[in-house]
């Protein structure tokens, strides 16, 4: 079959291109964003892509068309799609029908953490020998790619393993179906890993997101499992209003329970108060701490013993732009992370606090999400930053002031429209033993390099003058 994808370089959208291509299809696709990474990593695939929307593209006449849910009406292909009623089908039901049906789905949902998450979970199956396929909205480190199907498992390679990990993202499906992406997965293992409000842009409240999230819950079966955040009150309210599906919680004494937290990362896993070994990585954080407990829950669920799994996680290595270091300059090391909602933003800080312990962190924030656009999370800016020493801000088209909106932070943060001056800003204040600590969900102007050139060139200059 050829299917043709609209949108194909979101990382969702091209982990289902990859997937596709993988499955022995003819895959195609279309974006407005057609440049490096995903475009090389398509384009090494075999996957043909074409830039911009043009209604002339229908002449591929392919079997299908894929409508990702950055297509609008008014997109002048799916226009022309619409007026000669070309068969197309939305990225999440067309992976469901064509890659889910049949598989045992383990679906991880939440606010925060679901692709680090799913990467551990992921990795934890496949430390196990069971080589799941996986769609993630990120690239696990230990796997290097975003999205692959199922394999052959180790205990029987003549059979395809029938586990299948995805991020599945409370987002709208597409401009035709304005559910959540993950009611089409139909999982049997579901991870609510918190809940929060967020996508200011299609949810009007916290109480429009629980009852998408109830969706979910509704579609897990009896023979499934529910793996809950114990500490969120929103996830249980959801499952307050119907849960047919066992429930495990993690982040309680009476189930999953982290303890004893080192400075190093490490710490001890308990299961209704009882041992169940130690877990030494060098993630930092409650969060991942959290995060972690969720994916040994699943993966128990699947048939993982606690100890593999423990074993497993002492080898994960994180997701690409997750506390990820992009350079070291004269003992100035630069971070960049995917943190863009204040929460995220509040224990990315924590955990970056509790590794370099006195030593300063600069924090460089982009507001980039469509929810930060509007506004709506503002006012909770300045406590999520409570913990760094310095905050740069680039503020340009926000539909709000920062400035005004960091106020309660004014001694220490700084607003900059033009990126340029902000990294000139960032140098200046930066010395030896500092953490740079870059926040957002986009490629942020590639300011990490700027940074990195900027320091390099600042200390080179100071080493030259002497």
């Amino acid at each position: 079959m050829h299917i043709h994808i609209l949108g194909i370089c979101g990382t969702f959208m091209g982990g289902i291109a990859a997937l596709a291509k993988a499955a022995g299809h003819q895959v195609t696709g279309c974006d407005t964003n057609v440049y490096p990474p995903m475009s090389t990593q398509l384009e090494a695939q075999g996957i043909k892509l074409i830039e911009g929307f043009d209604p002339a593209q229908i002449s591929l006449h392919p079997d299908i068309y894929v409508i990702g849910n950055v297509v609008s009406r008014g997109n002048p292909l799916m226009e022309e799609i619409l007026n000669r009623g070309l068969p197309y089908i939305s990225g999440p039901q067309w992976l469901a029908e064509n890659v889910l049906q049949g598989k045992w789905v383990l679906a991880v949902a939440g606010t925060h953490g679901k692709t680090t998450t799913s990467s551990m979970l992921a990795w934890i199956l496949e430390y196990a020998g069971l080589a799941p396929g996986f769609l993630i909205g990120g690239v696990p480190q230990n796997f290097e790619v975003s999205a692959r199907l199922p394999q052959a498992p180790v205990q029987d390679a003549k059979s395809i393993s029938p586990f299948f990990v995805i991020e599945a993202d409370e987002y709208d499906t597409a401009f035709f179906d304005k559910r959540s992406k993950f009611v089409h997965y139909h999982p049997r293992t579901a991870v609510l890993n918190n809940l929060e409000y967020d996508h200011a842009d299609i949810f009007d409240d916290l109480a429009a997101i629980e009852k998408q999230f109830h969706h979910l819950v509704r579609t897990v079966p009896e023979n499934g499992l529910v793996v809950s955040n114990s500490k969120e009150a929103s996830l249980q309210r959801v499952i307050d209003k119907g849960c047919w599906t066992p429930v495990e919680k993690f982040g309680s004494d009476t189930d999953w329970q982290a303890a004893n937290p080192q400075a190093d990362g490490s710490f001890d896993v308990l299961i209704a108060g009882k041992l169940q070994g130690h877990v030494a990585w060098d993630l930092l954080g409650e969060h991942n701490r959290m995060n972690a407990l969720a994916s040994l829950a699943a993966a128990r669920h699947v048939g993982v013993s606690v100890e593999v799994a423990i074993a497993a996680l002492a080898q994960f290595k994180n997701v690409k732009r997750r506390m990820e270091i992009r350079g070291v300059v004269n003992g100035v090391t630069v971070y960049d992370d995917f943190a863009h909602h204040p929460t995220a933003i509040t224990t990315t800080v924590a955990g970056l606090r509790s590794k370099v312990a006195h030593a300063r962190i600069l924090a460089v924030l982009e507001p980039r999400s469509n929810t930060m656009k509007l506004g709506v999370m503002k006012n909770s800016l300045p406590a999520s930053l409570v913990e760094a020493d310095l905050v740069f801000c680039y503020g340009a088209n926000l539909g709000w002031d920062a400035t005004e909106a960091l106020m309660p932070i004014q001694h220490k943060a700084a607003v900059y429209d033009d990126l340029n001056s902000m990294v000139t800003a960032i140098a200046d204040a930066a010395k030896s033993g500092d953490s740079v600590l870059a926040m957002s969900n986009g490629g942020f102007g590639g300011v990490h390099q700027k940074i990195i050139d900027a320091l390099t060139l600042k200390f080179s200059t100071e080493l030259s003058l002497g």
